[in-house]
């Protein structure tokens, strides 16, 4: 049995012990013993925090095949290629053959023998990965600090002199992975945008910036952090493209590769790891949500989170209540707007969905980048963008695919699940959409009406099913189609709005944690409808948005199933929402 810390230090060690005890015999299944220890050793207290993240930690502190982690979503896919599973070698001088295992390397050692009858060919998958899209800082900031007092100690290599040493993380280039499997976990976290955090772990640069950065394909501009080839040997089929994951697996940074690719690092990934307690999720998974102060355990196991879901849901009211101007029922449809989530497809027909026009916006005070920024405190991720003339004709909101460079260009609807994207439609302003402008107004509709994005691949398009949370603010009635529009009726005088809107009430970081842990409990949690109550509502008139409000409202109080206080105060909600509607007539001819 390897001893403490050697399987974090050196994993490729024990891989080939367990391959040497075993290549004898056929039948040992050593492969899934190694797989099997490591997510045992995952399981061990604090072993999650002990091993370093690429997320954190700049790739020149890392030792070559240790054991890393790395958050990230599978930006693009490549076909399956071959390796050698088993090779043998043979030294040059005593002509002595080794068998040996070519399994989560890049690299093979020199003196293969290519005419060995023991040589084992083998498929892997290579995914493409970058850091999660529109992290928020505060994602990064707690996740930082659950494993800082790890992360502070780590020193660089002595047993290995990178290229280029002496460059800052925000400089690294594209790494490569090559990983095994993966595993989802809400405790590991991405600090590419500079953070001062990050500093005391960073080598000092004394060197002038050379070349241009190389464009890592990010979906999002300005974002920062490792770009990395995650290599996956088994289960590849379960993963898809957008697909967020948690990575457990061995750095490969290797010179050879690092010279055929423009000087990237590469980095190989075995993912040993599966931290999940229940022997039903020891398996490879995508990661469901990237919040790192939900409780440890299922949802299920958690009834005191559950149970204080309609406390907070109380306070999260006023809170949004005070910047929404007074306007209560407003903030009544924010909070179900942002626990919202497609939780199934009947057909084209995605169900969850609840896009909010919030409509009467001021149009000075910057209220809606006021508005987005304390949404941005909340959610795990989140954009803003704001609908400009110019964002509309110049942007790549849709991803396209290079076929010379074999790459798919990555586009800012390129999102996570559960990301919240601010359209800021007071952006708008006078002037001619151009043929891309046309193209991207029309891929923002479609993506709030049907949760898809259509990607192009020149001669053909290829839909890709999303699941993100679109906000619209708007003077009037907004140009797209949304779920529920709400127009903002302020309580406060205009004259007062300024002082209003910079006196929000004091609230602890204490209560923000509790707010952002609601959010996320409350969206994963699951629902039922029973037969009684579908008995109750299935006469009622516009049943489906009155059953997405009842649903959401449920869940907003921690409730699982439908109960009829949530149903008559949906329809209640609905019968406020529409007399408001009526006050403020709409010229436009979109949903009411």
């Amino acid at each position: 049995m390897p001893c403490s810390q050697e399987w974090i230090n050196n994993p490729l060690g024990v891989v080939e012990a367990m391959f040497g005890e075993n290549q004898n015999n056929p039948d040992s299944k050593w492969e899934a013993k190694a797989v099997g220890f490591f997510q045992e050793a995952l399981k061990e207290k604090d072993a999650q925090t002990t091993i370093p993240s690429l997320n954190d930690v700049p790739l020149h502190y890392l030792k070559p095949n240790s054991l890393v982690k790395f958050r990230c979503l599978i930006q693009d896919m490549f076909d399956p290629e071959f390796y050698m599973g088993v090779y043998e070698t043979a030294d040059p001088s005593t002509k002595n053959k080794v068998l040996k295992c070519g399994k989560y390397r890049d690299v093979a050692e020199s003196g293969i023998d290519f005419n060995s009858e023991k040589t084992v060919t083998a498929e892997r998958q290579t995914f493409y990965c970058v850091p999660i899209p529109g992290e928020n800082r505060w994602v990064k900031d707690i996740s930082f600090h659950c494993v800082h007092m790890i992360q502070t100690r780590v020193m660089p290599s002595t047993s290995y002199t990178p290229i280029r040493q002496k460059r800052s993380y925000e400089e690294d280039d594209g790494d490569a992975m090559d990983t095994q499997q993966t595993e989802p976990q809400a405790h590991s976290e991405h600090y590419g945008n500079g953070d001062c955090k990050r500093q005391e772990t960073e080598a000092p640069s004394h060197q002038p910036p050379t070349t241009t950065p190389l464009d890592l394909n990010f979906p999002l501009p300005g974002e920062k952090g490792p770009s990395c080839l995650v290599k996956v040997y088994e289960d590849w089929d379960k993963f898809k493209v957008n697909d967020m994951l948690e990575v457990y697996g061995v750095l490969s940074v290797s010179p050879a590769l690092s010279a055929l690719a423009d000087e990237k690092e590469s980095c190989a990934l075995l993912d040993p790891s599966d931290t999940m307690e229940t022997a039903e999720e020891q398996r490879a998974r995508p990661l469901c949500h990237n919040n790192p102060l939900l409780p440890p355990g299922t949802l299920e196991d958690n009834s005191a989170c559950k149970t204080s879901l309609s406390v907070c849901s109380a306070e999260l009211l006023s809170y949004f209540s005070h910047f929404l101007l007074g306007d209560a029922l407003a903030a009544e449809y924010l909070i179900l707007h942002l626990i919202s989530t497609v939780y199934a497809r009947r057909d084209v027909l995605p169900l969850g969905k609840f896009t909010l026009n919030l409509s009467g916006c001021p149009p000075g005070l910057s209220y809606s980048d006021r508005l987005y920024q304390l949404i941005q405190q909340l959610v795990p991720s989140s954009h803003y963008l704001p609908m400009s003339l110019q964002n509309m004709n110049q942007m790549r909101l849709v991803p396209k695919k290079d076929y010379t460079a074999n790459r798919l260009l990555s586009g800012a609807l390129q999102l996570s699940s559960n990301t919240s994207l601010f359209l800021d439609e007071t952006r708008l302003e006078q002037g001619q959409l151009d043929t891309t402008g046309v193209r991207n107004v029309t891929a923002l509709g479609n993506l709030i009406s049907w949760q898809k994005v259509d990607y192009d691949f020149n001669y053909h398009q290829m839909e890709f099913p999303c699941n993100i949370n679109v906000l619209v603010s708007s003077e009037g009635r907004s140009l797209l189609p949304s779920d529920c529009q709400v127009p903002l009726q302020s309580q406060i005088a205009p004259a007062q709005m300024e002082e209003h809107l910079s006196s929000l009430p004091h609230t602890s970081s204490a209560q923000i944690n509790r707010f952002r842990t609601y959010l996320s409990v409350a969206r994963l949690l699951d629902y039922n409808i029973s037969d009684q109550m579908t008995k109750s509502v299935e006469d009622d008139f516009d049943l489906h948005r009155l059953l997405v409000v009842a649903r959401l409202l449920s869940l907003s109080a921690g409730e699982t199933a439908l109960s009829r206080d949530s149903w008559f105060k949906a329809k209640h909600l609905e019968t406020l929402r529409r007399s408001r509607m009526e006050q403020h007539c709409s010229v436009n001819g979109n949903e009411p």
